[in-house]
C-alpha cells in the first residue's frame, strides 16, 4: 500500500498486468493469410494448432482483473458512502469512465466500416474487420453490470462476508452443472447468468481482500489456488470440459459461452495465486519507485490500450498482407512462430503511436464527464429511472456488438448504435446533488486500470 495515497501498487499491476497480458494474447493467436482468390483471411489458430489452447491458462487472465476491480471498487464505494454519496451516483460516475471512451472508439471505427460498405468493399471482409474490432467488447457489458451491483455485493459482503463469496460460486456452479447436463435452449439461456455469477466471485473476493482478515493470510490464498488448480485439472481430464478458456469453433462445450465449471475452478485458482503473491509483491513495489511510474503510466491509458488495440492488426494487414509484402508460412509452423516477436513488436510500435495521438482525446473525455457531472442536476425517481433506462440500453448494445462484431452483415447496424447513443445520454443526464465529498470520490472510479484503488 502506498503509504502517501491509500493506493495498493499490487492491485494497479495486477490490472495493468491483466490488460497488457490480454492484449498480447489476442495479437498471438491472430493469424493473418491471403486467401488463393487474394482476399484476407484470419484462420483460428487455436483450432487448427490444438496445443495452443493450453496457452489460456496464462493469457485468460480476466479473472484478475475482476479480482482486483473488486479490491479497487470496495474502497471507492466506502470513501464515497462516507462523503454521503449516494448508489445512483457512483454507478453512474464509474458508468461514464467506461461509456464515454467507447463511445469515442466507436466514432470512427463505425464510420470507417460504412464509409467502406459506401465505396464497395466486400461484405465478408468488412464483417471480419467489425468483428475484430468488437472482440474484446464481451467484457464492457460484463463489467459494467458487476460495477452497477457494487453497491449491494458491498452489503453481502458487509452482512455474510466470506459466505457471500461462497453463495455465488455455489450459484455460478449450480447453474453450470445444468448447462452441461441438460441440452435445451432454455439450459443455455440460463447458463448466460454465470457472466454475471461467476465473473462476480472475483470481484467478490476483491471485497474480501480489502477488508483483510482471513483472506490476507497466505494459507488462504495457498489453498484457493491449489483448490482451484485441482478441481480444473480434475474437471478437464475426467469431465467434459476442454482446456481452452477462451471460445473455440468446434467445440461442443465452451468454458466461456457461457463460463463454466472449469472456467470457475481456474478462476479461484488464479485469484489465491494472486492473494498468495500480494505481501512479497506489495513489500517489493513500495521499495522501489520506477516500477509504480510505469504501472501508474500504463494505468492511464489502460482503457484505451484495451478498447484500440486491434486496430494495428488492420493496418499491418492492409499495409503488408494484402500487399505480398509480409512472410506467410504456414500458420503454427515453426517459421510462423519465429515471426511472432517481430509481429509484435510492430504492433506494439503502432499501439503506442495511436495512443500517443488519443492523449488529447483521453483528456477532453476526463474533462468532459466532470463538466457532465458538474452541470446535470435532476433528482430524485426520475434521476434513478434515467440511469437504469440508460445502463439498460448500452448494456444491450455492447452485448449485442460483442456477439455479432460491429458489421455483422458488411455494413453497421445503426439501430444497435442508437441504442448505445441514447443510452449514454441518459448516463450522463441522471446527476444529482452530491456532497464534494462524494463528488471526490466518484471522481477516483469508473477506469478500469489505474484508479480507484
Amino acid at each position: 500500500m502506498d503509504g502517501g495515497t491509500g493506493r495498493s501498487r499490487y492491485v494497479d499491476l495486477l490490472r495493468a498486468g491483466a490488460i497488457v497480458l490480454v492484449v498480447l494474447g489476442h495479437w498471438l493467436i491472430t493469424a493473418l493469410v491471403r486467401a488463393p482468390d487474394g482476399a484476407l483471411a484470419a484462420p483460428e489458430l487455436m483450432a487448427a494448432v490444438p496445443w495452443t489452447q493450453w496457452l489460456t491458462l496464462g493469457f485468460q487472465i480476466m479473472p484478475v482483473f475482476f479480482l482486483a476491480g473488486g479490491y479497487a471498487a470496495a474502497g471507492s464505494w466506502n470513501r464515497c458512502r462516507a462523503g454521503g454519496g449516494t448508489a445512483a451516483g457512483w454507478i453512474r460516475g464509474r458508468a461514464l469512465r467506461l461509456l464515454l471512451p467507447t463511445a469515442a472508439y466507436l466514432v470512427p471505427t463505425l464510420g470507417g466500416l460504412a464509409i467502406a460498405g459506401a465505396c464497395g468493399a466486400d461484405p465478408a471482409l468488412l464483417g471480419m474487420i467489425g468483428w475484430a474490432l468488437a472482440m474484446q467488447f464481451w467484457f464492457l457489458p460484463v463489467y459494467l453490470a458487476i460495477s452497477m451491483l457494487t453497491p449491494w455485493l458491498a452489503a453481502l459482503h458487509r452482512r455474510w462476508g466470506l459466505g457471500s463469496v461462497a453463495a455465488l460460486a455455489a450459484a455460478g456452479a449450480a447453474v453450470g452443472l445444468l448447462v452441461i447436463e441438460v441440452d435445451a435452449d432454455w439450459a443455455y439461456r440460463v447458463g448466460l447468468l454465470n457472466y454475471l455469477l461467476v465473473w462476480a466471485v472475483a470481484y467478490q473476493l476483491g471485497f474480501a481482500w480489502r477488508a483483510g482478515g482471513a483472506v490476507a493470510r497466505p494459507v488462504f490464498g495457498a489453498a484457493l489456488a491449489v483448490g482451484g488448480a485441482a478441481g480444473y485439472a480434475a474437471l478437464v481430464g475426467f469431465g467434459p470440459f476442454p482446456v481452452s478458456l477462451v471460445l473455440v469453433s468446434g467445440e461442443e462445450v465452451s468454458n466461456t459461452d457461457p463460463p463454466s465449471l472449469a472456467m470457475l475452478a481456474w478462476l479461484l485458482a488464479q485469484c489465491g495465486l494472486c492473494l498468495l503473491l500480494a505481501p512479497y509483491a506489495e513489500r517489493v513495489l513500495n521499495a522501489r519507485r520506477g516500477p509504480g511510474r510505469l504501472i501508474a503510466q500504463l494505468g492511464r491509458a489502460g482503457m484505451s490500450l484495451y478498447l484500440w488495440h486491434m486496430v494495428p492488426v488492420l493496418a499491418v494487414g492492409a499495409a503488408f498482407y494484402l500487399t505480398d509484402l509480409a512472410p506467410e508460412p504456414e500458420v503454427g509452423s515453426a517459421a510462423w512462430w519465429a515471426w511472432r516477436p517481430a509481429w509484435v513488436l510492430v504492433l506494439a510500435v503502432l499501439l503506442g503511436a495511436l495512443l500517443a495521438a488519443l492523449r488529447p482525446v483521453d483528456g477532453l473525455l476526463l474533462r468532459l464527464a466532470g463538466r457532465i457531472r458538474a452541470q446535470a442536476r435532476t433528482a430524485g425517481a426520475g434521476r434513478s429511472a434515467m440511469l437504469l433506462a440508460g445502463l439498460a440500453a448500452v448494456g444491450w448494445a455492447l452485448a449485442r456488438w460483442a456477439v455479432q462484431g460491429l458489421a455483422r452483415s458488411g455494413s453497421p447496424d445503426w439501430r444497435v448504435l442508437l441504442a448505445f447513443a441514447i443510452g449514454v445520454v441518459l448516463v450522463g443526464g441522471a446527476a444529482g446533488p452530491r456532497s464534494p465529498t462524494a463528488a471526490a470520490a466518484e471522481q477516483t472510479v469508473g477506469q478500469p486500470v489505474g484508479q480507484g484503488s
